[in-house]
């Protein structure tokens, strides 16, 4: 194995998020080493009616309805879904597409803690089978978050990239590794070829339900029926009943995975009822033979698609949380006549990190390519009037690219309009498949009953998302350039384009250079050409539109306010609990000399009443109650602890004083002058007041307010020292000398 190189620059630093069904794991880069920052946080976001709880503080036991977990898979099922939540007395609207939004909002701020930055640019993960929806609602839930993700990257290419950075041999040239990744609800396979320069995606295959959660499901049902005959419950009848059975089963997956036999105890499950089993391995692997066949086939296809045979691949790497699970190994290792290694769990989010850094200008890092691989194909559909005309981006396309196609226009026909949809490989739409997004371009003029031809540009972008290029050029009695731009927040252009045509059409008899404004700018074959700038306005569907995706960050922004209010409201409770908790004992140990019997019944009085409210409804006071209480009881605290303090501070003061009127009598011993008889006539008159003040400050109890105060006697140290200094540098006692005898 190859040691890793120093390749980062030490001052710049690259972050990548692994977003998981089940957990999240952050990595950066930085000092030239990947440091993985966060492992195993949940992917979980709950609410409470006042509160919002991300990560490891949101529980489903406790809000078991309104908690949101295995986010990845929700958004990419129903990338438009959203869900009504009671929330601060008023019910709010979450999208699926906020949900990941807070989670990676959550990650972000995490991040930033520990590297004690500021992150914005990263790099995400996200499965290979996600659609174009989707794609474009992980983009937008980046921006709820603050983020700007400067590729998607597939859960397998990273964990590739990463493996050829850190891992690969190629002193025998070019290599096959196959990646299986068997998650928590998803199973990916890629094969990846690699070399020094870098590495080739051949292929993604993938089962979208096949994945640890499936087996816990597995060994729910049989639980649930075992418990229905042992103990007389039904466990999926109650909700928090069947939580805690479902974090029982995937415990008992996991031991499993390193034992033969385990058993399951869970106390008060249901019904006051404990519950205690026993399971062997080949029991459980039986209940689960079916999902265990499936792991072959998205293997099978991933070897398919890139037109690999099973000889040809060198290494064989098995990750995700399901990949200590021996059976799995087993089966692969019969069908590919080799033991799988077990990659990291943190190297996806290694290789989102490593890919931010060869992303990200300025980054000293080695130079290594990854050349992706479209999943799926996606067909244009180009329309308008009493035409249509296909095209269609295939399956395995590498990306990011630009492709593009010529569409031939009729004259009467001003608008190019048309349609993306997912394909199958005959070029079909796929069964329930939805056009993915449409649109619209143009007008331009164009004489009556004529021709034109339209070049297309289509761009799959960084992010594997398919869309209009630019610019796209129309062609019809000259070149009219379309300059292409995403205007999905916009519809501005359609009711403008509308009126247009409408005009257009009440006016086809005039020249088509009257229509439009025309800038005639050279010829092209005898012909003048003319060029416009037109957007071509795409809409695309499944994700939020721009009205939505405006009122998810409003409320991002409140949720953000609350979330701070609850930390601020929590600091302070817990700023007044910890006080009176100091305050009890200090007044019965340290203060308790310096208080009056009745300042102590009245302090005590108001510390049961404190402790009260912070044992009864402490959770539900406000930020203003905590700080009003707090200052409450200092403000009856505040005579004692001044007499506590004064007693050190006056007996500072004091040696301060005297230790100045020692200097003195010592740096004048010695004189036979008149200045040391000054000198020494201001220390007696120090020494005298000292004395007196501090005989009247010993006559009372020391609960009473002091008659000497430290700052008095600094004071006195301050006038004598000034004094003493004046008589030295000029020889004579200073005007005022004698005021000072009758202090």
């Amino acid at each position: 194995m190859n040691s890793p190189p120093r390749i980062a620059d030490d001052k710049m630093i690259a972050v990548g998020f692994d977003v998981g069904n089940d957990n999240c794991v952050i990595a950066a880069l930085r000092d030239g080493v990947v440091d993985v920052l966060l492992d195993d946080e949940p992917s979980r976001v709950s609410f409470s009616d006042e509160k919002r709880f991300i990560g490891s503080s949101a529980s489903s036991l406790l809000n078991p309805s309104t908690t949101f977990s295995e986010i990845k898979d929700l958004l990419l099922s129903q990338p438009g879904g959203s869900h009504r939540i009671p929330f601060i007395k008023k019910e709010i609207t979450v999208t699926n597409v906020h949900l990941l939004g807070m989670l990676l909002s959550h990650l972000k701020l995490t991040s930033e803690r520990f590297l004690g930055v500021s992150v914005s640019k990263c790099v995400i993960s996200l499965p290979s089978f996600a659609d174009q929806s989707g794609r474009r609602a992980y983009l937008q839930a980046a921006q709820l978050a603050g983020l700007e993700p400067l590729r998607l990257i597939h859960d397998t290419t990273a964990t590739a990239l990463a493996y050829g950075i850190y891992e690969a041999d190629f002193s025998d040239g070019e290599i096959l590794v196959i990646f299986v990744d068997v998650g928590h609800c998803h199973t990916q396979v890629s094969v990846v070829a690699f070399n020094s320069d870098g590495l080739r995606v051949l292929s993604h295959a993938a089962d979208r339900r096949l994945g640890g959660h499936d087996f816990d499901e597995i060994l729910f049902k049989h639980f649930v029926e075992q418990f229905k005959d042992e103990y007389k419950i039904d466990v999926s009848s109650n909700a928090k009943a069947s939580i805690r059975l479902k974090a029982a089963c995937e415990k008992v997956k996991k031991d499993l995975s390193a034992n033969e036999e385990t058993s399951m105890i869970v106390e008060c499950l249901m019904d006051d009822k404990d519950v205690k089993v026993f399971i062997k391995r080949e029991e459980f692997e039986k209940l689960a033979s079916g999902l265990l066949e499936r792991v072959l086939l998205p293997c099978k296809n991933a070897l398919s698609d890139a037109r690999v045979e099973i000889n040809e691949v060198r290494s064989v790497r098995l990750g995700g949380s399901m990949s200590a699970i021996p059976a799995i190994t087993r089966i692969l290792s019969s069908f590919f006549g080799k033991e799988p290694s077990r990659t990291l769990n943190e190297c996806v989010a290694r290789g989102c990190a490593l890919q931010c850094a060869m992303l990200t200008p300025g980054f000293k890092i080695k130079n290594y390519q990854v050349r992706e691989w479209l999943p799926y194909s996606v067909g244009f559909e180009f329309g308008g009037g009493r035409w249509s005309e296909k095209y269609v981006v295939w399956k395995g396309e590498p990306f990011p690219t630009l492709k593009k196609t010529v569409v031939s226009v009729r004259g009467d026909i001003l608008l190019l309009l048309g349609s993306l949809t997912r394909i199958d490989e005959n070029g079909q739409p796929l069964d329930g498949s939805q056009k993915i997004a449409t649109f619209l371009s143009g007008p331009v003029p164009m004489p009556l009953g004529k021709t034109a031809a339209v070049t297309v540009r289509i761009l799959v972008d960084i992010h594997g998302i398919v869309i209009l290029g630019t610019p796209a050029s129309w062609y019809a009695d000259g070149i009219t350039d379309l300059i292409s731009s995403d205007t999905s927040c916009s519809n501005s252009y359609i009711a403008e384009a509308r009126k247009v045509v409408e005009i257009n059409t009440s006016k086809q008899s005039e020249p088509a250079s009257n229509s439009l404004p025309v800038k005639v700018d050279g010829q092209v074959k005898g012909r003048p050409w003319s060029r416009f700038d037109r957007p071509v306005d795409m809409h695309f569907r499944g994700a939020l539109n721009c009205s939505e995706l405006v009122a998810a960050g409003v409320l991002e922004m409140e949720l953000a306010d609350q979330d701070k209010l609850v930390e601020r409201t929590k600091d302070r409770k817990n700023e007044l609990q910890a006080f009176v908790n100091e305050v009890s004992i200090n007044l019965l140990e340290r203060y308790c000399r310096f208080a009056t019997e009745t300042e102590r019944t009245v302090i005590f009085a108001s510390l049961a009443q404190t402790k009260e409210c912070l044992n009864g409804d402490g959770d539900d006071l406000t930020e203003n109650f905590y700080d009003s209480e707090l200052l409450k009881l200092k403000k009856l605290l505040e005579p004692i602890v001044n007499r506590f303090k004064e007693e050190e501070d006056r007996l500072q003061a004091t040696r301060e004083l005297v230790q100045c009127i020692v200097d003195y009598k010592l740096a004048v011993e010695s004189w036979t002058t008149y200045e040391r008889d000054v000198v020494f006539n201001e220390c007696d008159i120090a020494e005298q007041w000292l004395r007196d003040k501090n005989q009247l400050q010993d006559s009372l109890p020391k609960n009473r307010d002091p008659v000497l105060w430290s700052r008095e006697i600094k004071e006195r140290t301050a006038s004598f020292d000034a004094s003493c200094r004046q008589i030295l540098k000029h020889g004579a006692p200073p005007s005022g000398s004698r005021d000072m005898q009758t202090d």
